[in-house]
Protein backbone atom coordinates (compact mmCIF):
# COMPACT_ATOMS: atom_id res chain seq x y z
CA UNK A 1 0.00 0.00 0.00
CA UNK A 2 1.71 2.94 -1.51
CA UNK A 3 0.78 6.16 0.48
CA UNK A 4 -1.37 9.12 -1.48
CA UNK A 5 0.06 11.31 -2.94
CA UNK A 6 -1.94 14.34 -4.27
CA UNK A 7 1.26 15.23 -6.93
CA UNK A 8 0.19 18.28 -9.06
CA UNK A 9 -3.04 17.27 -9.86
CA UNK A 10 -4.97 20.26 -11.28
CA UNK A 11 -7.74 19.80 -9.00
CA UNK A 12 -10.60 20.29 -11.48
CA UNK A 13 -12.70 18.05 -14.49
CA UNK A 14 -11.73 20.04 -17.03
CA UNK A 15 -7.85 21.14 -18.35
CA UNK A 16 -7.57 24.89 -16.94
CA UNK A 17 -5.90 24.74 -13.17
CA UNK A 18 -7.79 25.68 -9.97
CA UNK A 19 -7.10 28.72 -8.21
CA UNK A 20 -5.93 26.23 -4.94
CA UNK A 21 -3.54 24.48 -7.63
CA UNK A 22 -1.82 27.78 -9.00
CA UNK A 23 -1.74 28.61 -5.10
CA UNK A 24 0.31 25.18 -4.79
CA UNK A 25 2.48 25.67 -7.58
CA UNK A 26 3.19 29.40 -6.55
CA UNK A 27 4.25 28.04 -3.00
CA UNK A 28 6.55 25.21 -4.48
CA UNK A 29 8.64 27.71 -6.23
CA UNK A 30 9.65 28.57 -3.16
CA UNK A 31 12.65 26.08 -1.89
CA UNK A 32 16.09 25.79 -0.38
CA UNK A 33 18.29 28.35 -2.12
CA UNK A 34 15.64 30.59 -2.53
CA UNK A 35 13.69 30.95 0.17
CA UNK A 36 13.23 34.46 0.13
CA UNK A 37 11.78 35.59 -3.43
CA UNK A 38 10.39 38.87 -5.31
CA UNK A 39 6.98 38.90 -7.52
CA UNK A 40 9.02 38.68 -10.54
CA UNK A 41 10.98 36.01 -9.27
CA UNK A 42 7.64 34.30 -8.51
CA UNK A 43 6.14 34.89 -11.21
CA UNK A 44 9.24 33.10 -13.21
CA UNK A 45 9.57 30.08 -11.28
CA UNK A 46 6.03 29.29 -10.74
CA UNK A 47 5.17 29.99 -14.74
CA UNK A 48 2.39 32.54 -13.37
CA UNK A 49 1.24 35.55 -14.68
CA UNK A 50 2.47 38.68 -12.43
CA UNK A 51 -1.13 39.41 -12.32
CA UNK A 52 -1.98 36.08 -10.84
CA UNK A 53 0.88 36.06 -8.66
CA UNK A 54 0.09 39.80 -7.12
CA UNK A 55 -3.75 38.47 -6.59
CA UNK A 56 -2.55 35.28 -4.76
CA UNK A 57 0.14 36.64 -2.67
CA UNK A 58 -2.37 38.87 -1.62
CA UNK A 59 -4.69 36.30 -0.04
CA UNK A 60 -1.89 33.71 1.11
CA UNK A 61 -0.47 36.59 3.16
CA UNK A 62 -4.01 37.17 4.41
CA UNK A 63 -4.37 33.39 5.38
CA UNK A 64 -0.75 33.49 6.97
CA UNK A 65 0.41 30.81 4.54
CA UNK A 66 2.93 33.93 3.23
CA UNK A 67 4.93 36.34 4.24
CA UNK A 68 6.16 39.62 3.53
CA UNK A 69 9.95 39.74 3.73
CA UNK A 70 11.58 43.09 3.31
CA UNK A 71 11.24 43.65 -0.61
CA UNK A 72 10.10 40.13 -1.09
CA UNK A 73 8.16 37.38 0.19
CA UNK A 74 8.57 33.91 1.98
CA UNK A 75 6.99 30.87 3.47
CA UNK A 76 4.65 31.76 6.48
CA UNK A 77 4.77 30.31 9.67
CA UNK A 78 1.56 29.44 9.24
CA UNK A 79 2.48 26.62 7.03
CA UNK A 80 4.85 25.28 9.13
CA UNK A 81 2.51 24.96 11.91
CA UNK A 82 -0.08 22.92 9.70
CA UNK A 83 3.40 20.83 8.73
CA UNK A 84 3.93 20.04 12.42
CA UNK A 85 0.60 18.20 12.94
CA UNK A 86 0.78 15.38 10.09
CA UNK A 87 1.41 12.07 11.98
CA UNK A 88 4.78 12.46 9.92
CA UNK A 89 5.52 15.28 12.26
CA UNK A 90 4.84 13.37 15.04
CA UNK A 91 7.06 10.52 13.92
CA UNK A 92 9.73 12.78 13.81
CA UNK A 93 9.25 14.69 16.73
CA UNK A 94 9.59 11.15 18.90
CA UNK A 95 12.41 10.11 16.68
CA UNK A 96 14.58 13.20 17.24
CA UNK A 97 16.34 11.99 20.46
CA UNK A 98 16.89 8.89 19.02
CA UNK A 99 18.62 10.53 15.66
CA UNK A 100 20.78 12.59 17.81
CA UNK A 101 22.01 9.70 19.94
CA UNK A 102 23.19 7.85 16.57
CA UNK A 103 24.31 10.82 15.20
CA UNK A 104 26.64 11.48 18.10
CA UNK A 105 27.74 8.06 18.00
CA UNK A 106 28.49 7.47 14.53
CA UNK A 107 29.83 10.91 13.75
CA UNK A 108 28.13 10.90 10.41
CA UNK A 109 24.85 12.89 8.62
CA UNK A 110 21.54 10.63 9.85
CA UNK A 111 18.53 11.16 8.05
CA UNK A 112 14.74 10.25 8.69
CA UNK A 113 12.21 10.34 5.68
CA UNK A 114 8.86 8.74 4.83
CA UNK A 115 7.67 7.54 1.53
CA UNK A 116 5.23 9.10 -0.19
CA UNK A 117 3.99 8.27 -4.22
CA UNK A 118 7.06 7.09 -5.22
CA UNK A 119 9.54 9.54 -3.70
CA UNK A 120 11.31 10.18 -0.30
CA UNK A 121 9.98 13.15 1.50
CA UNK A 122 12.92 13.70 4.22
CA UNK A 123 11.77 14.56 7.60
CA UNK A 124 15.03 15.44 9.41
CA UNK A 125 18.52 16.05 8.70
CA UNK A 126 21.71 15.91 11.29
CA UNK A 127 24.61 16.64 10.07
CA UNK A 128 28.25 17.39 10.98
CA UNK A 129 29.83 20.64 10.22
CA UNK A 130 32.23 19.42 7.86
CA UNK A 131 29.38 17.18 6.12
CA UNK A 132 29.87 17.64 2.25
CA UNK A 133 26.62 19.45 0.93
CA UNK A 134 23.89 17.54 -0.33
CA UNK A 135 20.89 16.89 -2.37
CA UNK A 136 19.18 15.80 1.03
CA UNK A 137 17.13 17.99 3.11
CA UNK A 138 14.64 18.51 4.99
CA UNK A 139 11.44 18.61 2.36
CA UNK A 140 13.42 17.55 -0.21
CA UNK A 141 12.02 14.87 -2.54
CA UNK A 142 14.09 12.07 -4.21
CA UNK A 143 13.01 9.01 -6.46
CA UNK A 144 12.98 6.28 -3.55
CA UNK A 145 14.61 3.57 -6.19
CA UNK A 146 17.55 5.69 -5.95
CA UNK A 147 18.35 6.02 -1.94
CA UNK A 148 18.89 3.84 0.49
CA UNK A 149 15.74 5.05 2.86
CA UNK A 150 13.49 4.25 0.19
CA UNK A 151 14.66 1.13 -0.89
CA UNK A 152 14.15 0.29 3.20
CA UNK A 153 10.50 1.83 2.51
CA UNK A 154 9.30 -0.25 -1.03
CA UNK A 155 10.90 -3.16 0.68
CA UNK A 156 7.64 -3.55 2.99
CA UNK A 157 5.50 -2.80 -0.14
CA UNK A 158 3.85 -5.66 -1.44
CA UNK A 159 6.32 -6.40 -4.03
CA UNK A 160 4.08 -8.21 -6.43
CA UNK A 161 1.78 -5.48 -7.22
CA UNK A 162 4.68 -2.75 -7.11
CA UNK A 163 6.26 -4.25 -10.20
CA UNK A 164 2.90 -3.20 -11.78
CA UNK A 165 3.14 0.45 -10.48
CA UNK A 166 6.51 1.32 -10.80
CA UNK A 167 7.41 3.46 -13.64
CA UNK A 168 9.45 2.20 -16.30
CA UNK A 169 12.55 3.04 -16.35
CA UNK A 170 12.74 3.76 -13.58
CA UNK A 171 13.87 7.49 -12.53
CA UNK A 172 17.62 7.58 -12.24
CA UNK A 173 20.06 10.51 -10.25
CA UNK A 174 23.18 9.08 -11.00
CA UNK A 175 25.00 6.08 -13.23
CA UNK A 176 24.51 3.77 -10.65
CA UNK A 177 21.37 4.38 -9.74
CA UNK A 178 19.11 1.41 -10.60
CA UNK A 179 16.41 1.89 -13.60
CA UNK A 180 15.15 -1.92 -14.12
CA UNK A 181 12.13 -2.47 -12.23
CA UNK A 182 12.85 -6.17 -12.05
CA UNK A 183 16.39 -5.59 -10.41
CA UNK A 184 14.83 -3.00 -8.22
CA UNK A 185 12.27 -5.77 -7.19
CA UNK A 186 15.47 -8.35 -6.54
CA UNK A 187 17.08 -5.66 -4.84
CA UNK A 188 14.00 -4.93 -2.31
CA UNK A 189 13.85 -8.92 -1.63
CA UNK A 190 16.98 -8.75 -0.34
CA UNK A 191 16.59 -5.59 1.89
CA UNK A 192 13.56 -7.05 3.41
CA UNK A 193 15.50 -10.61 4.12
CA UNK A 194 18.10 -8.32 5.95
CA UNK A 195 16.44 -5.33 7.57
CA UNK A 196 18.54 -3.08 6.08
CA UNK A 197 19.65 -1.31 2.88
CA UNK A 198 22.70 -0.06 1.38
CA UNK A 199 23.21 2.13 -1.81
CA UNK A 200 26.76 3.84 -2.96
CA UNK A 201 26.54 6.59 -4.94
CA UNK A 202 23.14 6.02 -6.69
CA UNK A 203 21.87 9.46 -4.96
CA UNK A 204 24.88 11.24 -5.54
CA UNK A 205 28.46 10.91 -6.55
CA UNK A 206 31.10 10.01 -3.78
CA UNK A 207 28.10 9.56 -1.11
CA UNK A 208 26.81 5.97 0.34
CA UNK A 209 23.87 5.15 2.82
CA UNK A 210 22.64 2.45 4.77
CA UNK A 211 19.16 2.55 6.09
CA UNK A 212 16.21 0.57 8.25
CA UNK A 213 12.59 0.77 8.21
CA UNK A 214 10.64 2.42 10.75
CA UNK A 215 8.05 -0.76 10.68
CA UNK A 216 4.31 0.02 12.62
CA UNK A 217 1.93 -3.24 11.89
CA UNK A 218 3.81 -4.49 8.99
CA UNK A 219 3.98 -1.59 7.56
CA UNK A 220 7.02 0.69 7.05
CA UNK A 221 5.88 4.31 8.08
CA UNK A 222 9.20 5.70 7.55
CA UNK A 223 13.11 5.10 7.45
CA UNK A 224 16.40 6.22 9.39
CA UNK A 225 19.62 6.28 7.65
CA UNK A 226 23.71 7.35 8.30
CA UNK A 227 25.26 8.51 5.14
CA UNK A 228 28.82 8.74 4.89
CA UNK A 229 31.12 9.37 1.88
CA UNK A 230 31.61 6.19 -0.06
CA UNK A 231 35.14 5.90 0.08
CA UNK A 232 35.69 6.28 3.59
CA UNK A 233 32.63 4.15 5.23
CA UNK A 234 32.51 3.47 9.01
CA UNK A 235 34.36 1.00 10.91
CA UNK A 236 31.47 0.25 13.36
CA UNK A 237 28.53 -1.63 13.14
CA UNK A 238 26.16 0.87 11.84
CA UNK A 239 23.59 -1.03 10.31
CA UNK A 240 22.71 -3.12 13.76
CA UNK A 241 22.90 0.50 15.48
CA UNK A 242 20.28 1.43 12.79
CA UNK A 243 18.14 -1.67 13.86
CA UNK A 244 18.21 -0.75 17.23
CA UNK A 245 17.48 2.59 16.80
CA UNK A 246 14.34 2.05 14.24
CA UNK A 247 13.22 -0.35 17.08
CA UNK A 248 13.30 2.35 20.05
CA UNK A 249 11.23 4.28 17.75
CA UNK A 250 8.94 1.75 16.81
CA UNK A 251 8.34 1.40 21.05
CA UNK A 252 7.91 4.95 21.78
CA UNK A 253 5.19 5.36 18.83
CA UNK A 254 3.58 2.33 20.25
CA UNK A 255 3.71 4.13 23.45
CA UNK A 256 2.13 7.14 22.08
CA UNK A 257 -0.29 5.51 20.17
CA UNK A 258 -1.81 3.59 22.99
CA UNK A 259 -3.03 6.99 24.04
CA UNK A 260 -5.69 7.52 21.65
CA UNK A 261 -3.68 8.15 18.61
CA UNK A 262 -4.34 4.49 17.16
CA UNK A 263 -5.39 5.83 13.82
CA UNK A 264 -2.63 7.87 13.18
CA UNK A 265 -0.47 5.23 11.36
CA UNK A 266 -1.98 2.19 9.11
CA UNK A 267 -3.15 -1.47 10.43
CA UNK A 268 -2.28 -4.39 9.15
CA UNK A 269 -5.64 -6.09 7.41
Amino acid sequence: MLPSDAGHSDGTTGETPSILTKAFDLLRAFNAQERVMTLSELSRASGLPKSTVHRLLARLVDLGAVEAHRSGYKIGMGLLQLGSATPAGYMRDVALPHLTKLHQWTGHTVLMGALRGFDVVYLEKIAPRDSPVTIATIGTRLPANCTALGLALLAYENLDDLRDFLPSPLPKLTTKSITSVDLLIERLRQVRADGVARESEEAQAGLACIAAPIVMNGFAVGAISVGFPSSDPPTTNVSGALRTTAQQVVEELKSGLAQGREHWFPREI
